[in-house]
């Protein structure tokens, strides 16, 4: 527990409402290491049918219903980061949803280290507090009751982290969690994301690309919120919530220690959107995006990144078309298919099978004998 003053917060695994905010990808610079040792496979070509026989994978596609994304998968929400891994490759995006479980060692040692990074870095503004829930509605109030205590930190101390966001974009609600907020010597409000890297180099252009994206995702939501263009009632509409619901005791609890008198998801709801509205929170000045060495905490390099509403939302609409059954996803283009060569699903891919890209460009380059 934190010492009286001081600001706590509930981890966002108790939640149950997290956005993976360091998301890792091998590139290039790992190609050469990965050439050298045999790949592992990826997942089957084939996959168990109902009797369990193998089944191909495009006779299995066919046997999932007509529905669009959002229902087939039981979503009533998307992550920011489920939209910038579709700037990365959105064919391999919806075969990590339709067949979930591929994720390598190698990658998932690299996420765990990132995110233990991003929680050192937590636990030195605010202490972790773990209540526990039994409800949706209990989940949700304690990401509301981290927005009501940092509302206040952010404008006095200047600095807070972990900051969680949501609102309607194009008729699909999105969540995320904005790495940090702080204002400059200026006085202007930035948003600094942390990126690690588990080698010492920058990531390639591609790579950038999706994490600009992501930020500029983050703040186009958090300014809707201050600017109070996120409603009680299309956050209602997309979750399910029920308003008149009492809060479990652990919340309530946690509630009235931080000085909050509310019984329902109703009367949490109501006091979240007006401190959203009227505590005088400006919208997001810049972007910077922070890369960092996983092993020696090094920075690598920093990136300003300019928000360009047009462009966000134009590609937001192309994305939301896919969750919304408008279209097929799309792979990669040919100037990018040295993305395929780390992909788990390299192997059962039918856009790159449909593509004609030839085998060369997507396999590893062996070493050239001295």
């Amino acid at each position: 527990m934190a010492e009286p003053g001081e600001e706590e917060a509930v981890s966002a695994e108790a939640s149950g409402f997290s956005d993976l905010s360091d998301s890792e990808f091998l590139d290039l610079e790992d190609m050469q290491e990965a050439s050298t040792s045999p790949s592992e496979p990826g997942p089957s070509s084939e996959l168990p049918g109902k009797d369990g026989k193998l089944i191909s994978l495009p006779k299995w596609k066919r046997g999932l219903d007509v529905s669009s994304p959002m229902e087939r998968f039981c979503l009533k929400y998307l992550y920011v980061t489920d939209l910038s891994a579709q700037n990365w490759c959105e064919q391999q995006m919806a075969y990590g949803k339709e067949l979930p479980g591929f994720l390598t060692p190698e990658k998932s040692a690299v996420l765990d280290t990132g995110a233990s990074i991003h929680l050192a870095r937590e636990l030195e503004v605010h202490d972790l507090v773990t209540i526990p829930v039994t409800t949706k509605e209990d989940a949700w109030a304690i990401k509301f009751l981290n927005i009501l205590s940092m509302i206040p930190t952010l404008q006095s101390e200047g600095r807070v982290r972990e900051f969680p966001v949501f609102g309607e974009v194009e008729g699909v609600l999105l969540v995320g969690v904005i790495d940090e907020l702080h204002y400059t010597a200026k006085g202007e409000l930035e948003l600094a994301e942390l990126k690690t890297r588990r080698r010492p180099v920058l990531p390639l252009d591609a790579q950038k690309k999706k994490d600009c994206f992501q930020v500029s995702l983050y703040k186009y939501i958090f300014d809707a919120m201050v600017q109070g263009k996120v409603t009680p009632e299309s956050l209602i509409h997309h979750t399910k919530l029920h308003p008149e619901k009492p809060l479990g005791p652990s919340v309530l609890r946690h509630a009235r220690q931080g000085g909050f008198s509310v019984k329902s998801m109703g009367d949490l709801m109501e006091l979240v959107f007006l401190s959203l509205t009227l505590s005088d929170l400006p919208i997001i000045d810049s972007l910077k995006i922070e890369y960092i060495h996983q092993e020696t905490a090094t920075v690598l390099g920093t990136e300003i990144v300019a928000f360009e509403e047009k462009e966000v939302r134009s590609k937001v609409q192309h994305y939301m078309a896919y969750w919304m059954g408008h279209r097929e996803p799309q792979g990669v283009d040919v100037e990018e298919a040295w993305k395929c060569r780390t992909c788990s699903y390299a192997d059962i891919c039918e856009w790159r099978k449909g593509s004609g890209l030839p085998n060369s460009v997507l396999e590893p380059q062996a070493k050239k004998a001295k």
